[in-house]
């Protein structure tokens, strides 16, 4: 669908981790057609992963009665460029203020914990919270770097 420019997918399924492929698929396609690079890729296919395994995990607890809905919005004629991402649950949610510090010394060792920390640090913007229709809701914004502004690159 296109709104002014803009493209929007949206993608709903149960809450299986056989869907995190086709979500990553549909993420990669909808990123490269805003002009972001393979790294930007990739980070954004870290966080778009890391939310969707959470809400199946954590918020739809596995139930598959229950959904995740994705939804993909690109903003190609801004300046620069962003992908805005959805990722909703039908579960209870959570208090995002009350996560543990994944880096505190006590939580270094635990094999879980990680994920909302990942997102925050891959993404240029992250909100969190109950989301209207119900459920718990991350959105997240990846901007498309201007030519030659690439991190680590002279």
């Amino acid at each position: 669908m296109s709104l002014n420019g803009n493209q929007v997918v949206r993608l709903e399924f149960t809450s299986t981790f056989e869907m995190l492929d086709f979500v990553q698929v549909v993420s990669d396609h909808v990123a490269r057609r805003i002009g972001l690079d393979d790294d930007a890729l990739h980070w954004i296919g870290v966080a778009v992963r890391e939310c969707v395994i959470n809400a199946i995990k954590h918020g739809n607890r596995g139930d598959l009665g229950k959904h995740v809905f994705v939804e993909f919005t690109t903003t190609p004629l801004a300046e620069p460029p962003e992908l805005m991402i959805r990722v909703r649950d039908q579960g209870e949610g959570f208090d995002p203020a009350v996560l543990a510090d994944p880096l505190a010394p006590e939580n270094l060792l635990k094999s879980s914990g990680r994920g909302i920390f990942l997102i925050r640090t891959f993404m240029d913007d992250v909100k969190m919270g109950r989301a209207a229709e119900g459920g718990m809701e991350i959105r997240m914004v990846k901007r498309a770097q201007p030519a030659g502004d690439s991190p680590g690159r002279c």
